[in-house]
C-alpha cells in the first residue's frame, strides 16, 4: 500500500512537470526542427573539432557548458522508406558495435507529425581498451536517435547528454524528437 501511495504521488507530481522549451528553427526548405531553449548552434570550426567526419552534420546545437549536443546528418541512401522494419535492424547492430556496450531504452518505428521514424534511446559505454597499466574511466552517454529516410536522403538526428544527466536531459530529447517536421 505505501509504495502505491508513493506511486500515485510521483506520477501526479511528474505529470504536471512544465514541457521543456524548444525554439523552431529552419535548417531547409523541407526541414524545421525544436532546438532547445538555451541551446547555440556550434560554428564549422566547432562542429569539425567535436565531430570530425569528411561529410559535416547539417547542423549541431550545443548546451552552454558544451557536454549535451543535438545533431542532424543527412547522407545518402539506396534504402527507402518501406524498408524500416530491415532497416531497424541494421541500424540497431550498428549502434551496438559502435559501444563497448549499449542498454537500450527503446526502440521503435513511430510517427512524428505524419511522417515515420525509425527510433533509438539508450546509454552507451566506451571503455579504454588499450593494455597499458593507466586505464581512463568508461564514457557512459545518454542518446536518442532518430532516423527518416526523404528520396535518396538519410537524416539522422541525435541528442546526447551524459549519461550522468540522464534524468536531466530524457524530457528534452524526447521534446526534440517530437519536433521534427519534415515536408514530403
Amino acid at each position: 500500500m505505501r509504495i502505491l501511495s508513493f506511486l500515485l504521488l510521483f506520477l501526479s507530481l511528474t505529470a504536471f512537470a512544465p514541457k521543456p522549451k524548444l525554439t523552431t528553427v529552419k535548417l531547409a526548405s523541407n526541414l524545421s526542427v525544436g532546438v532547445p531553449t538555451g541551446f547555440a548552434p556550434l560554428p564549422d570550426d566547432g562542429i569539425a573539432v567535436k565531430y570530425p567526419s569528411p561529410r559535416k552534420p547539417l547542423a549541431v546545437f550545443s548546451n552552454p557548458s558544451g557536454r549535451v549536443d543535438y545533431s542532424v546528418a543527412v547522407r545518402p541512401t539506396t534504402f527507402e522508406s518501406f524498408d524500416y522494419g530491415v532497416l531497424i535492424k541494421i541500424y540497431k547492430a550498428s549502434i551496438q558495435r559502435l559501444y563497448t556496450k549499449v542498454d537500450f531504452l527503446k526502440e521503435d518505428i513511430r510517427t512524428v507529425n505524419g511522417r515515420d521514424f525509425i527510433y533509438f534511446e539508450f546509454v552507451s559505454t566506451v571503455t579504454d581498451a588499450r593494455r597499458t597499466g593507466a586505464q581512463m574511466a568508461p564514457i557512459k552517454r545518454y542518446q536518442a536517435v532518430q532516423y527518416a529516410i526523404e528520396g535518396t536522403q538519410l537524416y539522422v538526428f541525435t541528442f546526447v547528454a551524459p549519461a550522468e544527466e540522464q534524468a536531466q536531459w530524457q524530457p528534452t530529447a524526447q521534446a526534440v524528437m517530437g519536433a521534427i517536421a519534415m515536408k514530403k
